[in-house]
């Protein structure tokens, strides 16, 4: 098990603002955990005792809305921190957080890491920052939603996912979602996402491969209305 003292996912998150001696203590008390694609690593409503950080894979953080759909709220990667909100608000979870492939998370104790919130100013800045950014992207969500068409949220959703995790060996984004996943991220119906998808994929803009898509003129899709 690596010591976060020498883990290089901690330089980029809040953690980076840490001291040694606290990073040594942390490495002492956190547990490192396998999840595996379509775990759940914790479920809306649940009291989180911590943070997970994440060291390897990527999973979606979701909401139950209440017509009984799940809409994702943001896709987490390598090196971003869970459940930092819960920390601060002392309440139970928000959201969902379900694995898209294979993960390692390292397990934070909330009675070892609440300390270093109230003595570490560094460090209590960064997490704010943190939630600062989170909160400035559901806004830019809610925007989205109410003044752009379902063409335009997906062409921005595949370029986000370009931006954010690139490429495989073959030209495919890395992320495979489902169609019902790029549904949820833009808000529409699944029939609605397979269509729009369809459109994209006759104008030359997209190529699938089942689950798998493609993007192959980057410009095209920055100009989708």
């Amino acid at each position: 098990m690596s010591k976060c003292e020498q883990c290089i996912i901690r330089q980029f998150n809040s953690l980076k603002a840490l001291t040694k001696d606290e990073l040594v203590r942390i490495s002492g008390c956190k547990t490192s955990k396998f999840i595996k694609k379509g775990e759940v690593i914790f479920e809306e409503g649940e009291t989180l005792n911590g943070v997970f950080c994440v060291k390897d894979g990527l999973c979606k953080l979701t909401k139950l809305s209440a017509n009984g759909r799940d809409q994702i709220v943001k896709l987490v990667m390598k090196g971003d921190l869970l459940g930092q909100r819960s920390l601060i608000s002392d309440e139970s979870s928000n959201l969902s957080a379900i694995a898209l492939n294979d993960m390692e998370v390292c397990f934070i104790p909330k009675s070892e890491i609440i300390g270093d919130l109230q003595q570490n100013s560094s460090f209590s800045m960064n997490v704010l920052q943190d939630m600062a950014n989170d909160l400035k992207e559901a806004d830019n969500i809610i925007v989205n939603m109410a003044q752009k068409s379902v063409k335009k949220r997906l062409a921005e959703a595949l370029l986000y996912i370009l931006d954010n995790f690139g490429n495989d060996d073959k030209g495919y984004l890395n992320v495979i979602l489902s169609r019902e996943d790029y549904a949820s991220i833009v808000g529409t119906a699944t029939e609605s996402a397979i269509r729009v998808l369809s459109q994209l994929k006759k104008e030359g803009l997209i190529t699938t491969s089942g689950k798998q898509i493609k993007i192959e003129y980057i410009s095209g899709l920055e100009r989708v209305e």
